[in-house]
């Protein structure tokens, strides 16, 4: 069982700051309420009230808000900034506490040759997974509205809805583009999941950084302390992110104190996240990532990686590097917007270049490869502890 003292300190973190995205879900911090705006108006509220007197096709005053903001957001030129109805930041909310309504797809920027947004990975037993998508499908189209051009925010935000509810989707494979409906379902997302492997090596796949999750892996960790442990292999891959906070929590299972990541906003000093003292310095830890690892996920691989506690197995990951934070308008509906960048222990900023792993397994390989490897690594670092292993 995880003890008292580390109990109180995973849920004691209070430097809240988001880093990612979950596809179908947008994970952050709670948002800050900004004071009323002072009544005033100008050409924006000129011009929707003609558009609604004047215009030959009449359009809800509401839906000219929303074009209004998104386009603002536009002029930003960052894809992470986005909008959110009422209703949308209210899921928003829901995922924080690691449950939302959707179809199972976490999202990314497209990667290689494609453009827009396609998908990181899909959920098991989703519907998204029933309905037969894979990861590296391009989402073409929401509803009637193309997102080819759109944030992955706004996607995952499309994608969200009532329980029972249907959404139609049109994504490309290759050449072929084909369109799925699909009909959403309530998540419960137990995002830490253990099992052990030959060699006593213990796994613990951390799938997303939703609340909890720091505690979650400590007690992953304390439940292998009743047997000798080989190693442990912190599997990130396919892990796009989620809270900051969380991301400080699990890295401080393995560290003792120290900084794990620092972030900068606009007009305001650097500001350092430490991990608490008292973690796991002894036990051998590699860190499993892939070309999905994101965000979040990247600042704990960095962190373990820039303080020399880990050996990262794998392929570059994704690269975000960027904060976003949410803050609520009057009418209950939010804005998410990047605040600032990151950077790791070792002062580099993953955005746009991601973790090189230290022993790198080639892209395109099954991810059985990456596993085996992982525990080779394991056992090799095993038996330079110990002193076995033939010679």
């Amino acid at each position: 069982m995880i003890s008292a003292r580390r109990a109180l300190r995973a849920s004691a973190l209070v430097a809240v700051v988001a880093v990612a995205y979950v596809g179908g879900v947008v994970t952050g911090v709670v948002g800050s309420h900004d004071p009323a705006p002072v009544e005033r108006r100008g050409v924006i509220d000129e011009a929707a009230d003609r558009i609604a007197a004047r215009a030959a096709r009449p359009v809800e005053r509401e839906a000219l808000e929303r074009a209004a903001v998104e386009g603002m957001l536009r002029a930003l030129g960052d894809r992470w900034s986005t909008y959110y109805g009422r209703s949308e930041f209210s899921s928003f909310r829901s995922a924080l506490e690691g449950r939302y309504s959707g179809v199972g797809l976490w999202l990314r920027g497209a990667t290689g040759p494609a453009t827009g947004i396609e998908v990181g990975s899909v959920q098991p037993g989703s519907p998204a997974e029933q309905a037969g998508l894979l990861p590296g499908d391009v989402l073409v189209a929401v509803g009637d509205r193309d997102v080819s051009t759109a944030g992955v925010p706004a996607v995952a935000a499309m994608l969200r809805g009532a329980e029972d509810s249907t959404v139609r989707i049109a994504v490309r494979r290759g050449t072929a583009t084909r369109t799925v409906t699909l009909t959403r379902a309530t998540f419960p997302t137990p995002d830490v999941s253990v099992e052990r492997l030959r060699g006593n090596i213990v796994r613990i796949v951390v799938s997303a950084f939703s609340r909890g999750v720091g505690a979650d892996v400590q007690r992953a960790l304390d439940a292998g302390t009743g047997a000798p442990v080989g190693g442990v292999v912190l599997d990130l891959r396919d892990n796009p992110g989620g809270l900051l906070d969380e991301a400080v929590a699990v890295a401080s299972v393995f560290l003792d104190g120290g900084p794990v990541v620092s972030y900068e906003r606009r007009g305001r000093q650097q500001e350092t996240l430490d991990a608490f003292a008292g973690g796991d310095v002894s036990t051998p830890l590699v860190v499993l990532v892939n070309p999905s690892t994101a965000s979040a996920a990247e600042v704990v691989a960095a962190a373990l990686q820039d303080r020399n506690r880990a050996v990262v197995v794998g392929t570059r990951t994704y690269g975000k590097g960027s904060v976003q934070e949410p803050s609520t308008l009057s009418d209950g509906s939010a804005l998410e917007l990047t605040v600032g960048r990151y950077l790791t222990p070792a002062g580099r900023s993953l955005d746009g270049v991601g973790v090189e792993p230290d022993v790198v397994v080639p892209p395109g390989e099954v991810p059985a490869m990456a596993e085996r490897r992982a525990i080779e690594v394991l056992t090799g670092l095993v038996a330079a502890l110990t002193g076995t292993g033939r010679g």
